[in-house]
Parts: structure tokens; C-alpha cells; sequence
């Protein structure tokens, strides 16, 4: 067993507004339909587990892209579409926040009685990850939300998170199973952080089978852990800034959407009649879909995909985020069929995107471009926690 990855969020208040929740389950079950269709239910564990990935996936569903909130609405989100097809897609979310974490443990035994995996087992495996994160690990953060998700064939994969008070902050841990046989012969690396004090080694009982090598972590080099570990840490400003942005990749994106149309790229043929701006969105779901672990190192560029809840760096455009998960959904059932040509070009999308980017110089002004979405967000429906986006308002000239 490893731990995966962390990553480092400011800490938010506030609520997912109903009209983007239901957007995040239809989006999120057609990312993960699409996944478990391309490469398979154990590389979903994979990508839950990376932070990067992670905190991309939540931008491009329209969270608030730095936030401590997309670990629990994303988790929420995805638990509630998935878990009524979890016996089609072999994939199960278990846990979440608060309360509902403690149910986690009768929920993994309900999955193993229909699965026949080991429900002892994997309790255990959830039992300790947890306890690993609260109580070994003393860094000053306490944990909220735990979720577990388990495939059929018996891997699985942890989301948790952490708060602290006293910096405002909150932590989020990644664990991934991988063909785990002890908690003693592979033991896990522990998260790099900011020092809160010593780290002490795990006294409960129900870690006696991992004290040893619990016991290896507190011995480790700082050097040592931040080569075995993938960390993020997120700013405090909201709004998004060109420093958050590979402008490259963005721009390359943009350019794609907005210079190009589907009719120049034959590979691209069957997205004819996408709008720019849905082109624009379909690009950046696809690479959450199908792009490389290298990819993900930016995630705040996912958020020109959908914008923000918050209106950073854009109120989100509802019919784009519509017509988006409407074309995907379509691919899926095409290919469910026999026929795979239109999930076949939105993967092409991508491709095609990151071939832009070789021999390409970023010339538009960042600014320039969040205001323009800004600007045209009440033509595609856009809408913040704060209200309906409006048509900006035109200042009327003065003759003296």
C-alpha cells in the first residue's frame, strides 16, 4: 500500500447550489463511464488517487478550482451517480463527510455480501488508512470526510481530508491499494508538510499489524518523502491568475476552439456543429479523460472548461456544461452500441490539442480572455452562487 499524494487547499465555507450538483453527477458519471470504457474500472483508482488529477477533475466540473470543497462535492457528487451503476461499471464508493464517513465500514460489508471480496479485510484497510491520517500522522490536521472506493476486483482507492484551524487550511490525503498483501512489508511514505510539531508513531490497536512500519515513517528524510510522494498546495487568492495557468496548453486550447473548427481536422469531423465555446469544454474534459499524469500539474487551467461556482475565473456557463455532458453521454451510448467513431474523435480532441502546443507561442492576453468570458457568460446561461449571470452594462456616452 502506498499513500499516493496530498494536497494542500485553503479552507471554504459554503454550499454546492443544487443547479451545479446535479451538473456534477451527470459530468462525473460520464467521465467515469468513459474511463472504466477506454481503460478499465482499476484506472479510475488511479486517477482518484493522483491529487492532481483530482483537483483537475473538480475545475473542469465547475468547483471553485483551489477550494477545500471540491474534495467533498466531488466525492458527493460522484458517490450519488455512481454507486446505482456501480454493479455495471464494477466500481463503489463507500464513506463521506461527517457523519457519513462512520457508515462507511457497514457500507464496504453491504458491497463485499454482493462482490464476495473480503469486507473484514477491506473495513480494516479503511479503518487504518484513517487512523494512519488522524493519529500517526500529527500535522495538525484533523479528518472530516473519508471515502473509500473499491472496484469489484478487490483494489481500492482513499479520498480523505483534513482541517486545521489553526492555519486555515485543510489537507487532503490519497491512498492506493496495489496488490496489497501486508501493512508491514509495504509500508506507506507519509505527506511532506509544513512542520505543526513531531510526528508520532500510531499506538492504537488497531494498528498492530502497520506500528512497524508506521514506525519507519517518522525515520524517513523530508528528502527521501518528497521524491516517493506527489504533493499539492493551492493558493489563497480566488480569482485565477496567468502564474496558475501553463499558457501553452491553454492557449493551445483556445486556439483550437476559437481559430479552428472541426472541418479543418478530418480526425475531428463528427464534432461538426459544436459551437466554439463547447469545443472549448470538450477539449479540456477530454484530457481529464484521456490525457497523462504530466498534464494534471496545473489544475486551475480545467476551470476555463466550466468556470467556478464562485465566478472564478468565470461564472459557469450552464448550457455549455449541458451541452458537454450531452455529447459525452451520447459517445458513451454509441459505443456501448458497437459503435465507437464519437468517443473515438472526442479522445482525437485532445491529441490534437497537446500537437498545437509543439510549435506554439502563447499571444493572448490572459486578462483579456477571462474577460470575454465574463463578459459573454449571460449568453450561455452562466450562473454563480451569487445569482444569473447579466449582459454587461453599457455606459452610455456623455455629451458634456
Amino acid at each position: 500500500m502506498k499513500r499516493s499524494g496530498s494536497a494542500d487547499l485553503p479552507l471554504h465555507y459554503g454550499y454546492v447550489p443544487v443547479w451545479l450538483a446535479e451538473r456534477m453527477a451527470k459530468l462525473g458519471l460520464a467521465v467515469m463511464e468513459t474511463i472504466v470504457m477506454d481503460y478499465g474500472k482499476d484506472e479510475v483508482l488511479r486517477r482518484l488517487s493522483d491529487p492532481f488529477w483530482f483537483q483537475s477533475l473538480g475545475a473542469v466540473m465547475g468547483m471553485d478550482w483551489h477550494s477545500s470543497g471540491i474534495t467533498t462535492s466531488v466525492m458527493g457528487a460522484l458517490k450519488r451517480a455512481i454507486n446505482p451503476h456501480s454493479r455495471h461499471l464494477g466500481i463503489y464508493i463507500c464513506g463521506g463527510k461527517g457523519k457519513h464517513s462512520t457508515k462507511t465500514p457497514q457500507e464496504l460489508l453491504n458491497v463485499c455480501n454482493s462482490t464476495g471480496l473480503d469486507g473484514n479485510y477491506l473495513v480494516k484497510c479503511s479503518k487504518l488508512s484513517a487512523k494512519v491520517d488522524n493519529t500517526a500522522i500529527q500535522d495538525g490536521f484533523q479528518l472530516y470526510t473519508h471515502n473509500f472506493i473499491l472496484s469489484d476486483t478487490g483494489k481500492w482507492a482513499v479520498v480523505q481530508q483534513g482541517m486545521s484551524d489553526k492555519s486555515r487550511t485543510a489537507r487532503r490525503y490519497h491512498w492506493h491499494s496495489e496488490q496489497l498483501t501486508s501493512f508491514v512489508e509495504d509500508p506507506h511514505t507519509a505527506i511532506h508538510g509544513h512542520n505543526y510539531g513531531l510526528i508520532l508513531n500510531m499506538a492504537d490497536k488497531l494498528a498492530d499489524g502497520s506500528r512497524n512500519g508506521v514506525m519507519q515513517i517518522a525515520t524517513e528524510q523530508p528528502d527521501r518523502m518528497l521524491k516517493e510522494i506527489s504533493r499539492l498546495v493551492m493558493p489563497n487568492h480566488h480569482e485565477v491568475m496567468a502564474k496558475d495557468v501553463d499558457l501553452k496548453r491553454l492557449g493551445a486550447v483556445l486556439w483550437l476552439a476559437h481559430e479552428k473548427q472541426p472541418k479543418d481536422f478530418e480526425d475531428l469531423l463528427l464534432l461538426q456543429g459544436l459551437g466554439p465555446r463547447t469545443l472549448q469544454s470538450l477539449a479540456l474534459v477530454s484530457e481529464v479523460i484521456h490525457g497523462t499524469p504530466s498534464r494534471f500539474k496545473d489544475p486551475a487551467r480545467f476551470s476555463f472548461a466550466h468556470g467556478g461556482k464562485d465566478g472564478h475565473p468565470f461564472p459557469v456557463p450552464t448550457k455549455v456544461y449541458d451541452e458537454t455532458t450531452g455529447v459525452l453521454q451520447t459517445a458513451i451510448h454509441k459505443a456501448k452500441l458497437g459503435n465507437s467513431e464519437k468517443s473515438e474523435a472526442i479522445k482525437r480532441l485532445t491529441n490534437i490539442a497537446q500537437a498545437a502546443e509543439k510549435d506554439f507561442t502563447p499571444n493572448a492576453n490572459f486578462d483579456k480572455v477571462i474577460e470575454r468570458e465574463r463578459n459573454e457568460s449571460w449568453k450561455y446561461g452562466g450562473r454563480t452562487v451569487f445569482g444569473k449571470a447579466k449582459p454587461p452594462v453599457q455606459q452610455q456616452l456623455k455629451l458634456f
